[in-house]
């Protein structure tokens, strides 16, 4: 089985800018959540307290996203063949599943004060969540750039943006009670909140999930790469074909290729750069391990079952 790697591999964007803002993003989340914590309890604002616990999973979220992102750049070993480069897609499905966690919360929570809405101290919320909205804003700001381009940053940036809408939404909520005493609206707040920070979350966690259960890529035709290799020379077949994600900046292929006749080994290698080359620039897959054969009597099935 010989393996290949093209040349134009991605590679990680800016990663020690990356690091270093994540951790202001963190400091800046801690100081936000301490204040808000005392805030709620005091002011008895249940969208202000749950804006908190919001912002405390931030934290959290931020921190393995911090050390994930130092994990992955560790380099390979004997006893750790791919390194760590699994590392973000973990951290990723991990904030996306507390982001849904506490948003479970929020609505257990959000649904018993409907039933006995409180008296609240509104310049305390509309103080705090003024403060968690510019904090919060200037976190996505630091975070936007990467993103775009890495899982593990879009889960903290996502963890960071929702919060911030749901600080604008909670100031909007104690500018409401201030003059008009419209206290349930802390609590309908409250809800719409969780069920957005479910919707973002489930996202996040399918598609991390995908990537460790090593589901084939969404954009990725199997069928039609079979059908791209078989017509290439002197290929009989491709068959018994595997294709994964490792992490975002690689896709991996591995499959058996059954020729026509019994070719020499540097044919072969001719073969494989050119099927490479191929994968590469139609399905971006950048990692290509294949088995050649020929008269072998084993499944021509394109899956096989391991």
């Amino acid at each position: 089985m010989v393996k290949s790697h093209p040349h134009n591999h991605h590679t990680h964007s800016h990663p020690k800018l990356r690091g270093r803002n994540l951790l202001v993003s963190i400091l800046l989340n801690i100081v936000i959540t301490v204040a808000q914590v005392i805030g709620g309890l005091v002011s008895g604002s249940l969208s202000l307290l749950s804006d908190a616990l919001h912002n405390f999973s931030d934290v959290l979220s931020l921190i393995v996203s911090f050390f994930a992102n130092r994990l992955a750049k560790k380099e390979a070993s004997i006893q750790r063949t791919f390194g760590f480069k699994r590392a973000e897609i973990m951290a990723a499905f991990i904030n996306a599943s507390t982001l849904i966690v506490v948003a479970v919360f929020l609505v257990i929570e959000a649904i018993e004060r409907l039933q006995s809405p409180k008296e609240i101290t509104t310049q305390t919320v509309i103080i705090l969540s003024s403060v968690a909205i510019l904090g919060n804003g200037l976190s996505v700001l630091l975070l936007k750039k990467d993103s775009k381009v890495n899982m593990n940053m879009r889960s903290a940036y996502l963890h960071l943006i929702t919060d911030m809408m749901a600080s604008i939404a909670v100031l909007l909520g104690g500018l409401l009670m201030k003059f008009y005493q419209v206290f349930w609206i802390d609590s309908v707040l409250t809800f719409i909140i969780a069920i957005y920070l479910i919707v973002v979350g489930y996202d996040l966690l399918k598609s991390s999930f995908k990537i460790l259960m090593l589901f084939t890529p969404e954009n990725i035709a199997v069928k039609e790469i079979v059908d791209v290799v078989n017509s290439l020379p002197e290929v009989k077949s491709i068959h018994h074909v595997h294709v994964w994600q490792l992490n975002e900046e690689e896709t991996h292929l591995e499959a058996h290729i059954d020729f026509n006749k019994d070719i020499h080994v540097s044919r072969f290698g001719e073969i494989l750069h050119l099927v490479e080359d191929v994968l590469q620039d139609k399905f971006g897959i950048n990692h290509i391990t294949l088995q050649p054969e020929y008269n072998k009597n084993d499944s021509k099935d394109i899956i096989v079952q391991d």
